[in-house]
């Protein structure tokens, strides 16, 4: 592709993370050589039967210069998701930057579920039993790994 608009005006650093399940933030910092009046919007493709959205609760600086977007309600869907972030300055035209991102890569999990330890003076000593973490996407809790770390105090 042709990139038209001002070198190094597009921004960097962009960085995508899931939490809690089903909300998303991505963050980003200015491009290093956009003039200071450039302002940055994000738009988002889910999959490709998914209409392309903007961003509905930005994150902004101390300029009032969007430098992230916090999203409710994310699904992660099987195929990547498309990620584009254009800017606009009265002066200049601004490099967009796009990215595709596979959602599941990007997913903190939350903590398994249910942890229980039960100790006995019998020789099996103790038992920890749990349920696998909350997630919007994995059907099969096969998947999952755990370690248990475990220190005598």
């Amino acid at each position: 592709p042709v990139f038209t608009g001002v070198n190094r005006s597009a921004i960097e650093n962009f960085s995508c993370v899931i939490y809690n399940v089903s909300l998303m933030n991505c963050t980003w910092q200015a491009g290093r050589d956009a003039p200071g009046d450039t302002q940055y919007f994000l738009y988002w493709q889910n999959s490709k039967d998914d209409d392309e959205m903007e961003c509905e609760l930005y994150i902004k600086d101390e300029n009032g210069r969007n430098t992230g977007c916090k999203f409710q309600n994310v699904t992660i869907a099987t195929e990547k998701s498309y990620f584009l972030v254009n800017g606009s300055s009265k002066d200049s035209q601004i490099q967009f930057y796009d990215e595709y991102i596979q959602l599941y890569e990007i997913e903190i999990l939350t903590p398994p579920l249910k942890v229980a330890v039960n100790c006995t003076k019998d020789p099996e000593g103790c038992i920890i039993t749990w349920q696998p973490p909350l997630t919007s996407h994995v059907e099969n809790k096969n998947c999952f790994q755990y370690e248990i770390s475990i220190q005598n105090k």
